[in-house]
């Protein structure tokens, strides 16, 4: 669905005034802040967990995403989009694409985080020079993401720690730090993600589908630490596969494939009640589209796979708001 189709289903109410540093508009009166909303390479199968499946080519990817009326992106795993600020630029530049962030797999829970402060510094780096407004981390077990192995004392305080200074580090780059609660990191169930926010003060991104898979109510992580979001993932979820997941039935592979991510409101991530939360917590920040997909047999044709299921969740954002910005 291009932008203009969007438009005709959807009228934008006046901007609040927004804290430029909190992102966030005043909760009074009726008008929510409109929506800026965002794709990302992991809802066409490009997705950093090794042996993941089939990376479609990076010319297919943005030609779709943008063929959806989308205009912006997040950077995808390191390596698919260039690395160097002049050639990133140029490539999404022939999208007409902007560049949202990145989501960074960094290991945080032994006591010298000085590996991890090199590569976010130029991670973060790549990302301000390129306009990019939000650093996505992740706790990873190792760079291989081996099975997450629970956390004793020191290492949760050192976790704690270099998360903070992780986000010190990409602020001096101008940029938004939010942790990512994933599955298959150190940060993955309920219990991981309360022990987190108890003793850390960083951003978090809201990532509807994950937190389900975690075990963690989306809507109630919005209505509880809305002030802690800083930015936000929209995928759904299908709760029964997920609890498959979650008993060690299927892996994250296995999970994905048998159906776990679907098509916002065909899951039972709550999407709608997410967004009306964040309406009233006065959220402005993005909304990311990601359906994590996983592609292990041949190549789908050009505008058939994976974009049919984004174009289903912008319909689907379309349809159950009154308030947008152009996509």
């Amino acid at each position: 669905m291009k932008s203009e189709e969007l438009d005709q289903r959807t009228s934008a109410s006046p901007r609040q005034t927004v804290d430029a540093a909190s992102g966030r508009a005043p909760r009074a009166g009726t008008s929510a802040p409109p929506r800026r909303l965002a794709g990302a390479p992991i809802s066409w199968g490009i997705c950093e967990v090794p042996g993941w499946g089939r990376q479609l080519p990076v010319d297919r990817v943005l030609t779709e995403l943008a063929g959806l009326g989308l205009t912006a992106t997040e950077l995808g795993p390191l390596g698919y989009l260039p690395l160097d600020p002049i050639a990133l630029r140029a490539r999404l530049d022939e999208h007409d694409l902007a560049l949202v962030g990145g989501f960074v797999p960094l290991v945080l829970h032994e006591r010298s985080c000085a590996g991890a402060c090199a590569d976010a510094a130029r991670i973060a780096a790549l990302l301000s020079s390129t306009g990019a407004d939000v650093f996505v981390a992740a706790a990873v077990m190792d760079d291989a993401w081996s099975v997450p192995m629970p956390l004793d004392q020191a290492q949760l305080d050192h976790l704690a720690a270099n998360l903070a200074e992780i986000a010190a580090l990409v602020a001096d780059h101008g940029l938004t730090f939010a942790l990512h609660p994933h599955a298959g990191t150190l940060v993955e169930s309920a219990a991981d993600i309360e022990r987190l926010l108890a003793v850390t003060d960083v951003g978090w991104c809201l990532d509807t589908g994950h937190l389900l898979i975690g075990g963690c109510d989306p809507v109630g992580f919005a209505r509880d630490h809305g002030d802690r979001v800083m930015h936000v993932h929209l995928k759904d979820v299908d709760a029964v596969v997920a609890s498959r997941y979650r008993t060690g039935e299927l892996t994250l592979m296995g999970a994905t494939q048998a159906g776990m991510f679907r098509p916002l409101g065909q899951g039972d991530a709550s999407i709608a009640e997410v967004l009306e939360e964040l309406d009233a917590q006065g959220y402005e920040r993005w909304l990311v589209l990601e359906q994590d997909a996983a592609i292990t047999g041949e190549e789908p044709p050009v505008g058939s796979g994976p974009v049919l299921d984004v174009q289903a969740s912008i319909e689907f954002l379309a349809s159950m708001a009154p308030r947008r910005e152009r996509v």
